[in-house]
């Protein structure tokens, strides 16, 4: 048991973390990670996508996968985003 009455909040946060059992411990990195990265927590915390796929989207993910070399240029793909 950790006795927290002589300890900083920050102290027993690290003591707390030495004893999370291995199995939880990615767990835990998400959800530390999530408080000090807002990005992280708006990914952690996003709905599923779930809407179902479309022929076209499965042609152009398989065509992707199997070749990883693109036949669209990086300036394309810039040009498009407006970058």
């Amino acid at each position: 048991m950790i006795k927290a009455e002589s300890m900083t909040s920050r102290e027993e946060l690290h003591k707390l973390v030495d004893h999370i059992p291995e199995a939880d411990v990615a767990a835990a990195r998400k959800i530390l990670r999530s408080l000090v990265d807002p990005v992280e927590l708006a990914l952690l915390t996003a709905p599923l996508d779930d809407e179902p796929e479309t022929e076209e989207e499965r042609a152009d993910i398989e065509k992707a996968l199997s070749d990883p070399r693109s036949d669209v240029s990086m300036e394309e793909v810039l040009r498009e985003y407006g970058l």
